[in-house]
This record gives C-alpha cells, sequence and structure tokens, in this order.
C-alpha cells in the first residue's frame, strides 16, 4: 500500500496526556518513511498540538497528509484566536520557533469553527514510501 496516497487523521481531547497518543500514532502512520523524517514529523505535531491544546479550545483535530516530496502536517482547533510566536521565555515560547526551523513552510488558516496550524516537511525519499 502506497501511504503517500491516503489522509490520515486523529481527533483528540483536551487533556495533555493526548499528546503521547498522537506522538505513537505519527510513528505508526509513518513507520515505512526514512527515520529522520519521522522524528521530525513527531516533533512537529508535538509541537503544533501541545499550542493548540494550551491556547486552542476542542475539537482537536491532527491530520498527516503525505505527498510525493513533502509531508503536510494540520492541526485543527475551535479556537478563534490566531496562533503567535512569541519571545522564549521560562513558560515557553519556543514551539512555533521550533516549527520554523524544522519546516520547509508553516502557517496557518482561520476558519469560520477555528484555526488549522500546518507545517510541511520535505521527505528523504521521493519516489514514495515503500510497501
Amino acid at each position: 500500500m502506497n501511504l503517500r496516497a491516503i489522509r490520515h487523521e486523529l481527533g483528540i481531547t483536551a487533556e495533555l496526556s493526548e499528546l503521547a497518543k498522537v506522538r505513537h500514532w505519527v510513528r505508526t502512520v509513518l513507520r515505512e518513511f526514512p527515520a529522520n523524517v519521522v522524528s521530525t514529523a513527531v516533533m512537529v505535531v508535538d509541537e503544533l498540538t501541545s499550542n493548540a491544546l494550551r491556547h486552542g479550545r476542542a475539537p482537536y483535530h491532527v491530520r498527516l497528509l503525505p505527498g510525493a516530496a513533502k509531508l503536510r502536517i494540520e492541526v485543527d482547533d475551535g479556537g478563534g484566536e490566531p496562533a503567535r510566536r512569541r519571545a522564549p521565555s521560562d513558560q515557553g515560547g519556543r514551539g512555533l520557533l521550533l516549527v520554523e526551523r524544522c519546516a520547509a513552510a508553516w502557517g496557518q488558516l482561520r476558519r469560520p469553527s477555528g484555526k488549522t496550524l500546518w507545517a510541511e516537511l520535505t521527505t528523504d525519499d521521493p519516489a514514495g514510501a515503500r510497501g
């Protein structure tokens, strides 16, 4: 099966304990991708999801959209406030900076029911995942 032809989506609750579930899900979905792509994807999904859980509101959805040479990550939440980079401090503020450094591109879309933060990662296997 070509994993890059499938849209993967996971709904989560507002509990911070859901982050471990999301990380495991990403590793499972991307199991046939190169290890460096998987580890970067886990880090980016974790940052976007924790941002949504801390600053947004339900409902929450995480999507992985593998393409020919990139992986698009999307995290939805029902909050209306746009995500903003903050100055790093002891309380946080590093998440979106980390996403910016890891991703080829990132941004956010405002929707009537909330927002979607997205990031695109380049993959090392442009011919498609094995499988």
